[in-house]
């Protein structure tokens, strides 16, 4: 199917999210005057920050809060008297420092420049998203990126996909394409919003079957060029 117009997700798609925010968690402990229990301590921040964000993408919670809530829910987990909102700066200022690439990105998108338009949709924060990707070596090569704090949306709701599209030189359905590694944001928003979708699936997850499948499937970057 030919396609011009490449939607992608940003976070564990093209940037290694992960490891980027390790690094950051790390750095920002360290600011605060905390050496060591990282590993436990960034266990927890995890699965807070991952509960914290399920909220904001259903629109139970604002982004502001979830800067902070997520410091102050692990100091209050683990008894630490810390300034949360203090330490929510220092992650954030450590974060667009630590860009890490998955691999082949930075062909893919060179490769599919080449065939069309190539823009990034992505749930996070504004000037730390403009920030990393201008830091990262895709910039040349994306065209246009939407935000969901600026937007004032998040994936999967159909509103920041229209949103998104309108920063496209050209824009028809049939001819775009959503990349993106999380089923219950990018692939189902792409479906409510009538795009095909393709499935950033490294770790070979099993599709359930409540789950909406993507058109396609690929567990490396690398394989996407052989399919558009």
């Amino acid at each position: 199917m030919k396609y011009d117009l490449f939607l992608f997700d940003l976070d564990d798609t093209l940037l290694d999210f992960k490891a980027s925010e390790k690094l950051s968690f790390v750095s920002a402990m360290h600011s605060v005057g905390l050496t060591t229990d990282l590993d436990n301590l960034f266990r927890t921040y995890q699965i807070e920050n991952a509960a914290l964000w399920k909220q904001f993408e259903q629109g139970k919670t604002t982004k502001d809060l979830l800067k902070v809530e997520r410091f102050r829910k692990l100091f209050e987990i683990h008894a630490i008297e810390i300034d949360p909102v203090l330490t929510a700066n220092r992650y954030l200022d450590a974060l667009p420092e630590a860009v890490v690439l998955i691999d082949h990105a930075v062909e893919l998108c060179e490769y599919l420049s080449g065939k069309g338009e190539l823009g990034i949709i992505t749930n996070g924060i504004q000037a730390t998203q403009v920030q990393r990707l201008s830091r990262s070596k895709l910039a040349p090569y994306v065209r246009f990126m939407a935000v969901s704090e600026e937007a004032g949306f998040a994936k999967p709701d159909v509103r920041f996909f229209e949103y998104t599209v309108k920063q496209a030189r050209k824009f028809d359905k049939s001819s775009t394409l959503m990349v993106g590694d999380k089923l219950e944001t990018d692939i189902l928003g792409a479906h409510h919003f009538g795009i095909d979708s393709c499935w950033f699936n490294p770790a070979k997850v099993k599709i359930e079957p409540h789950e909406v499948p993507p058109q396609m499937q690929i567990t490396h970057l690398s394989e996407l060029k052989k399919m558009v």
